[in-house]
C-alpha cells in the first residue's frame, strides 16, 4: 500500500494544505476529503501528474450518512460522494471523498476525466438521488424509469413487505410500457444521415446472444452498427440493500450469488475484507484451501465463457462438452463443500468445516483428466478458422482504452497489460504458487478467447501445487469474532455456549470502521467496501464488480461494425447480468 504522506505530500503542494483532509481507514489505503469545488481539478491531477498515476477510476460509489452514528473526525455530510482511483504499475490505490449537505445534493460530473465515470454516477443518483452537474445524460439505470425514491437512501424500504401490494391494472401497464419505449432524440441520435434513414434495432432483454436479461438498442445503417445503446437493470435484486439487513455472517451466502458463476470467487473478497476489519489472522490451510477452490471455480467460469462464446459463433456440439466437464469439476466441489454452484463454505475466519477425507485424490483424478481436454479444445475449436474469422481484429481496443474505460481480469490482459492481482499484490498466499499470467496482443475477441484458455492451464498448475503442499492444522482461527466453535465443545463450559449462541445468531459486532478488499476474480478485479457503525450488521456494502464497467465499453468497441460481430463481442466480455445489476 503506497505511503499516505507521499500522495498527501504531493496534493497539499500542488493544491495547498486546506484542499484535502486525510482520513484513516482499516485498510490503510490512502484516503482524502476533498472540497466539491476542487474535485475535478484534484482527480485531474492524480490521473495524470501524480506519482504514481492513478489511470484508473475502479469504482464511485456514496454513502447515505444521515443516520450513522460512528464517523468521528470527519466532515459534516448528509451523503459521501466515494472515488476510489487505482495505479497498476506500481499497484496502489487511492480513495477521495467528497462531503456533501442537502437532501437532493450536486457535485460536478467527472465524465471528461473518465469516460467511465458515466455509468457510475448514473448509478448514484438512480440509488441516492445524488445528481452530477454536466453529466450527458443522467437517468435511472438500475431501477426501471417509473420508480419512485432511491433505493439506497436509509429512508427508502428496504423489504417488499414494507411496499403496497403491487396492482398492475390496464392503465399502469400502459404506462410502463410506454416508459421503455426507447426515444433516440433522448440520447442524442439523429434519425438519418443525408443518404440514409436509421433503423434502431432492440436486442434483447430476452434474447439468446445477450447473455441474459440485457438490452442493447442498436442504431443501424444496414447491417452496420453506427452507435448502440446498452440498457441494464432487468435483474437488479438490491444486493447492497441486503448488505444493510443480514448479519456480517449471514451475508455470505447472498455473495455467491452476484456472479452466480463464480462460486466462491465472490465470497474471498468479502470474507478477507471483514477479517481485515477485525485482524484476523487465518491458519495456512485455510488461505491454501480457499485458492484451490478459487481456481476450480475460474476453471468452471471459463469452461461456461468458452461454450457459449463458440455457440454464439455457430458451433453447438462444444457447448454440451464444455457443461459436461464442468460438472466433472463440480463433482469434486460438491464433494469438499457439500454444494456445486453455491457452496457458501467461506467463514468469517476459516472454513465451514475441514477438507474430507480421500478430498486430493478427487483433485488428482479431474487434473489428469481435465489438461489433456484444455489441449484438444484449443486445437479443435481455438484454432478453427472460421471461428478465428470470427473473432480476429473483432472488438478491439487499446491498453489506454482498457484502463480508462475501467477493464479488468483477461479482458485487460488480452491487450498486452502484464497485470494480474494474484501477481502484483498477492493475497491469501498467491504468492507461494507458480503460475503464468497470460497476455494477448490486440485486445480482440480472439485474444480474450486465448488468454482465458491458457488461465484455465495455470489455474491446474495453482491448483496441484495447493494439493500437494495442502499445509496441516486448523480449518479456523482461534479468534472470538470468527467462526462458531465446535459443536461438542459447547456442552463443556457456559462460556463457550454463550459464544456459540451469539456467533451464529449475532455475529461479530465490528468496530466503527471502513475497509475495501479486492481479490481477482474469474471476469476481472471484484472488490467489497464495507462500513461498520458498530453493529452486528453493514451500515453500508458497496461490491465493485467487473462486469459493470465492461459492458459499458460496448457502444466504442462495436461502432462501423455489423450486428454478427456485436454477437461475438458480446459473447468474448463474458459477463453475468446478477454481476452488473447486482
Amino acid at each position: 500500500m503506497l505511503d499516505t504522506a507521499n500522495i498527501q505530500q504531493q496534493l497539499t503542494d500542488r493544491f495547498g494544505d486546506e484542499a484535502v483532509t486525510p482520513q484513516l481507514t482499516a485498510d490503510g489505503m490512502p484516503t482524502f476529503w476533498v472540497g466539491r469545488d476542487r474535485i475535478l481539478d484534484v482527480l485531474s491531477f492524480v490521473k495524470s501528474e501524480s506519482v504514481p498515476a492513478y489511470r484508473m477510476l475502479f469504482d464511485l460509489t456514496a454513502i447515505d450518512e444521515r443516520v450513522r452514528e460512528n464517523r468521528s473526525d470527519q466532515p459534516a455530510s448528509d451523503f459521501t460522494i466515494v472515488y476510489h482511483l487505482l495505479s497498476l504499475q506500481p499497484v496502489a490505490e487511492l480513495r477521495l471523498k467528497v462531503a456533501l449537505t442537502g437532501d437532493y445534493p450536486a457535485t460536478p460530473s467527472a465524465v471528461s476525466i473518465w469516460p467511465n465515470a458515466n455509468w457510475y454516477e448514473r448509478e448514484v443518483w438512480d440509488m441516492f438521488g445524488v445528481s452530477f452537474d454536466g453529466h450527458p445524460n443522467q437517468r435511472r439505470i438500475l431501477m426501471p424509469p417509473t420508480w419512485k425514491g432511491h433505493p439506497l437512501r436509509k429512508d427508502h424500504a428496504a423489504r417488499a413487505t414494507e411496499f403496497e401490494a403491487l396492482h398492475l391494472d390496464p392503465k399502469r401497464q400502459q404506462e410502463e410500457e410506454d416508459a421503455l419505449q426507447f426515444d433516440p432524440d433522448d440520447w442524442g441520435m439523429q434519425r438519418q444521415s443525408e443518404n440514409a434513414e436509421f433503423m434502431f434495432l432492440n436486442m434483447g432483454p430476452n434474447h439468446p446472444s445477450v447473455h441474459g436479461v440485457f438490452r442493447i438498442v442498436l442504431q443501424l445503417d444496414g447491417e452496420e452498427i453506427v452507435d448502440a445503446v446498452p440498457d441494464i437493470g432487468y435483474h437488479h435484486r438490491g444486493a447492497e440493500k441486503m448488505g444493510e439487513r443480514q448479519t456480517w455472517h449471514t451475508y455470505i451466502p447472498y455473495t455467491d450469488r452476484v456472479d452466480y458463476l463464480g462460486g466462491v470467487m465472490n465470497e474471498l473478497p468479502y470474507v478477507l475484507n471483514v477479517e481485515n476489519m477485525l485482524g484476523i489472522e487465518v491458519p495456512e490451510r485455510v488461505k491454501t484451501t480457499r485458492v484451490m477452490l478459487a481456481e476450480f471455480f475460474r476453471i468452471t467460469s471459463h469452461l461456461m465463457f468458452f461454450g457459449t462464446y463458440v455457440q454464439d459463433l455457430g458451433a453447438m456440439s462444444p457447448i454440451f462438452w464444455m457443461f459436461s466437464d464442468r460438472q466433472k469439476a463440480y463433482d469434486v466441489i460438491e464433494a469438499i463443500t457439500g454444494f456445486r454452484m453455491h457452496p457458501a463454505f467461506f467463514r468469517i475466519g476459516g472454513l465451514t468445516m475441514d477438507l474430507p477425507e480421500g478430498w486430493d485424490r478427487k483433485v488428482r483424478e479431474f487434473l489428469d483428466w481435465f489438461r489433456p481436454r484444455i489441449d484438444e479444445y484449443k486445437k479443435m475449436l481455438a484454432e478453427n478458422r472460421v471461428l478465428i474469422e470470427r473473432s480476429k481484429h473483432i472488438g478491439a481496443y487499446s491498453q489506454d482504452e482498457a484502463i480508462d474505460w475501467g477493464i479488468t481480469g483477461p479482458g485487460l490482459r488480452a491487450t498486452g497489460v502484464d497485470f494480474d492481482l494474484r501477481k502484483a499484490r498477492p493475497y491469501s498466499g498467491y504468492e507461494k504458487y507458480d503460475f503464468d499470467v497470460p497476455l494477448g496482443t490486440n485486445g480482440d475477441c480472439q485474444d480474450r478467447l486465448d488468454v482465458r484458455i491458457e488461465e484455465m492451464r495455470q489455474s491446474c498448475r495453482i491448483i496441484e501445487q495447493c494439493m500437494t503442499g495442502m499445509p496441516s492444522g486448523d480449518y479456523k482461527a482461534d479468534h472470538p469474532l470468527t467462526t462458531p466453535p465446535p459443536k461438542e465443545r459447547t456442552m463443556q463450559d457456559i462460556e463457550t455456549l454463550i459464544a456459540h449462541f451469539l456467533t451464529v445468531s449475532w455475529g461479530p459486532v465490528i468496530p466503527a470502521m471502513e475497509s475495501s478488499t479486492m481479490v481477482e476474480a474469474t471476469k476481472g478485479l471484484n472488490s467489497y467496501y464495507s462500513i461498520s457503525d458498530k453493529h452486528t450488521m453493514s451500515y453500508r456494502t458497496r461490491i465493485r464488480t467487473p462486469s459493470f464497467p465492461h459492458l459499458q465499453q460496448i457502444p466504442l468497441i462495436s461502432q462501423g461494425g455489423l450486428v454478427a460481430d456485436l454477437v461475438a463481442i458480446i459473447g468474448s466480455i463474458d459477463f453475468v447480468m446478477a454481476d452488473v445489476d447486482r
